[in-house]
């Protein structure tokens, strides 16, 4: 440990340790979707290291970099969860769109189409696919799906059982790697394609719409419908067992 006069040196400390922070960053992100900066993890990571070296005592008994990286990831954390910027209503929106998924799947035996979804919803076909795009900033995760705090529906905990305190690694995983790559293989051609070009070759919505030969706007709107139905799909894992 380092220490001067005695006492823990703490400059020393942010300064040795400034890598673990931008290492931890960049793990993280290439588990995260392109729209997450990795200097915004940086940043959080280095004000948990900073907490870190602040409450540290050499007296705890633990490493320090054991410790820091405690803080430095819990930091990370709140900073995606701060970002987490959807509205409820819309949220909610998009949870009416995953269950009517669900109930048709169910019934068909295959995804249903648009058309089938909004007939479903009891809503025009525009008036729905206005609701996508109102939800392009959905996610595939939500820190609300690992929590039993409102209606009862997170279906992502048992994936996290042995990392409540970290429940980002537990979607590391096998079994939610491979839950996520089924639901992608069952996408529609199309909205498959979409998510590849997106998080795979990490093109914009624009660059998107150039291959698939349609607008910005609609690229939004199937992108918003395929994270629907990748949701629809691991949620019913939950109901089915599987997993």
């Amino acid at each position: 440990m380092y220490t001067v006069n005695g006492k823990t040196d703490k400059n020393q400390l942010l300064t040795e340790h400034a890598p673990l922070v931008k290492r931890l960053a960049y793990q993280l992100k290439a588990k995260l979707p392109p729209s997450v900066e990795v200097d915004d993890l940086i940043q959080a990571g280095m004000m948990g290291l900073l907490d870190a070296v602040n409450r540290y005592e050499e007296s705890h008994g633990a490493q320090f970099e054991t410790y820091a990286v405690q803080r430095i990831r819990g930091a990370m954390l709140d900073e995606l969860r701060s970002t987490d910027w959807l509205p409820r209503n819309l949220r909610q929106n998009m949870r009416k769109i995953e269950v009517a998924m669900s109930s048709l799947q169910q019934q068909l035996g295959r995804m249903p189409t648009e058309l089938e979804v909004a007939k479903s919803m009891k809503m025009s076909l525009v008036d729905y696919q206005d609701m996508l795009t109102e939800g392009s900033g959905h996610q595939l995760v939500y820190y609300e799906d690992y929590h039993d705090d409102d209606d009862h529906d997170s279906f992502l905990d048992r994936f996290c059982s042995d990392h409540s305190s970290d429940p980002l690694l537990g979607l590391l995983q096998d079994d939610f790697r491979d839950a996520l790559v089924e639901a992608i293989d069952s996408l529609p051609e199309r909205e498959k394609l979409l998510m590849g070009l997106y998080y795979e070759q990490e093109l914009n919505l624009k660059e998107i719409g150039a291959v698939m030969g349609v607008s910005e706007s609609r690229v939004c709107q199937l992108h918003s419908q395929a994270v629907a139905r990748i949701r629809a799909n691991l949620r019913g894992l939950l109901w089915t067992g599987a997993a």
